[in-house]
C-alpha cells in the first residue's frame, strides 16, 4: 500500500516524539523532499491541553487528546508511536487495523511474543514498519558496514560492544514507569542494549547463542514528589552477555544506566582477521580503522573523519571533520520512512527485524534464568 504523500500522526511529544518532530523538518531540508509531500498532520497525547501546547511547538497542524482519534482520522498516512513501552503493542495494534503504516520507537514491544502478533497483523495487513534503531542510521556506521563487507578488515572474529549512560545513577533519582516491568519490561537491557544487539546483528551476523547476566544495583527508589516512601526497582540497572554469531564470531555486549559519566556511552570493537574498527558515538563522525599492512614502524590506528564521500553525510554538510549529530540520524530514518511509504521503496529495520531484537532480549532473561547458555530463535529469515 502506497501513498502520494506521507501524512504523519505522532504519539507522544516527549524526547523523543520532539526528536522525531525536529527530524520530519530536517529530513525535508535535507533531502530535498517536494513541497507538501511529507505533512505534520496530527499530534495526540495525554490531555488535550498538552497535545495542543506540543502541536504548535514541534508545527503539527491538529492535536488530540486521544491517540484512537487519530489512528482512525482519514488524513493520516503513518501512525509515528513515541508512546511509554507498553503502549506500543495497543497503538500498533489499532493503527494496523485501521490501515496505517506505523513506525515505532524501540524497542517494539515489551515481549518477544507481543512483538511476533504485530509483526504477523502488520504482513496480513500490507502495512510498511520502521523500528527507530537509529543509530545503524549513522553515516559512520554505514561505513563501518561497507568497511566489512569488502573485506577490509578480513573476516570478523570479535565484536564488543558497550552502551553505557548515567540517566539513572544517582539513587536519588524517583521512582518511575521505567522501574516497573509492567509498563516498561526490561531496564538497561531494553533502553540500551536493544541497540547493541541491532548493531551487531548489522554488523556482524545473525546471533545463535548467548549466556547473560541482569543486575539491578539501586533496588528501592524514592516516590515522587509529593509521596512518601519507596519504590522496589524491578527491572535492570545492568546488563551483560556473551554471544556467539552464525558466522562463528564470538561477541560481548554491556549496557548501564548507572554509569556515572557516560552520557551517550555507545561503542563498538570489530576485529577481523587482517584489521579492526573502534566506534565511539561520543565523536560519532570519526571511525578509527587499523588494517595490517605496510612498513610494522609505521602501522597504526587510522583515524577517519567521516565526510561527503561517504553514506548520507552530504545530504548535510559538504566538507568532512564539521559533524553530525543525533537528530540528523533520526532525519536520515525519517527519509527511509518517506521512501517506503511514498516510494514503496524497502523499510528496514521493520517490525520482523525488531522482533528478532526482542526474541534475544528475552533469551537474555532465559539464560539469567537458568544460569546458562541458550540458542536463540531465528525468527527474521532477512537479517542484514
Amino acid at each position: 500500500m502506497t501513498t502520494n504523500k506521507m501524512r504523519v500522526g505522532l504519539v507522544g511529544s516527549g524526547y523523543m516524539g520532539k526528536a522525531h518532530a525536529i527530524a520530519y523538518r530536517n529530513a525535508i531540508a535535507a533531502f530535498a523532499i517536494p513541497q507538501g509531500q511529507l505533512q505534520c498532520e496530527m499530534l495526540a497525547d495525554a490531555t488535550p491541553e498538552l497535545a495542543e501546547m506540543k502541536a504548535q511547538e514541534l508545527g503539527f497542524n491538529r492535536s488530540t487528546g486521544d491517540w484512537k482519534r487519530l489512528i482512525n482520522d482519514p488524513d493520516i498516512d503513518v501512525v509515528d508511536i513515541c508512546a511509554p513501552n507498553f503502549l506500543h503493542k495497543d497503538i500498533a495494534l489499532a493503527a494496523i487495523a485501521a490501515g496505517k503504516h506505523v513506525y515505532s520507537e524501540k524497542p517494539l514491544a515489551l515481549n518477544a511474543d507481543d512483538a511476533k502478533e504485530m509483526t504477523e497483523a502488520a504482513e496480513l495487513a500490507g502495512v510498511k514498519t520502521l523500528v527507530g534503531f537509529n543509530y545503524i542510521k549513522n553515516p559512520t556506521v554505514q561505513f563501518a558496514k561497507q568497511l566489512i563487507e569488502r573485506g577490509d578488515i578480513g573476516d570478523v572474529v570479535h565484536f564488543r560492544g558497550v552502551f553505557n549512560e548515567d540517566y539513572l545513577a544517582d539513587s536519588n533519582l524517583p521512582f518511575s514507569w521505567r522501574l516497573q516491568k509492567q509498563f516498561a519490561g526490561t531496564g538497561a537491557l531494553n533502553d540500551l542494549a536493544s541497540h547493541l544487539v541491532q548493531l551487531a546483528i548489522h554488523l556482524v551476523a545473525p546471533i545463535q547463542s548467548l549466556c547473560a547476566d541482569l543486575k539491578v544495583v539501586h533496588q528501592q527508589r524514592p516516590l515522587a514528589q509529593g509521596e512518601d516512601g519507596v519504590g522496589n526497582v524491578e527491572n535492570d540497572d545492568q546488563a551483560h552477555m556473551m554471544v556467539r554469531f552464525a558466522n562463528g564470531a564470538q561477541g560481548t555486549l554491556e549496557a548501564s544506566r548507572i554509569a556515572w559519566g557516560r552520557k551517550n556511552g555507545l561503542s563498538f570493537e570489530i576485529t577481523g582477521t587482517k584489521g579492526t574498527l573502534i566506534f565511539d558515538q561520543e565523536t560519532l563522525s570519526e571511525l578509527s580503522l587499523y588494517i595490517n599492512e605496510g612498513n610494522p614502524q609505521t602501522q597504526g590506528f587510522k583515524r577517519i573523519l567521516v565526510g561527503p564521500e561517504h553514506p548520507d553525510y552530504q545530504a548535510f554538510c559538504v566538507s568532512a571533520g564539521h559533524g553530525l549529530g543525533f537528530n540528523d540520524m533520526k532525519a536520515v530514518e525519517i527519509r527511509d520512512l518517506y521512501q517506503g511509504i511514498v516510494h514503496n521503496a524497502p523499510l528496514w529495520p521493520d517490525f520482523r527485524a525488531a522482533t528478532q531484537v526482542n526474541i534475544i532480549l528475552d533469551s537474555v532473561v532465559e539464560s539469567v534464568d537458568k544460569r546458562a547458555w541458550v540458542e536463540v530463535e531465528q525468527y527474521d529469515g532477512e537479517q542484514k
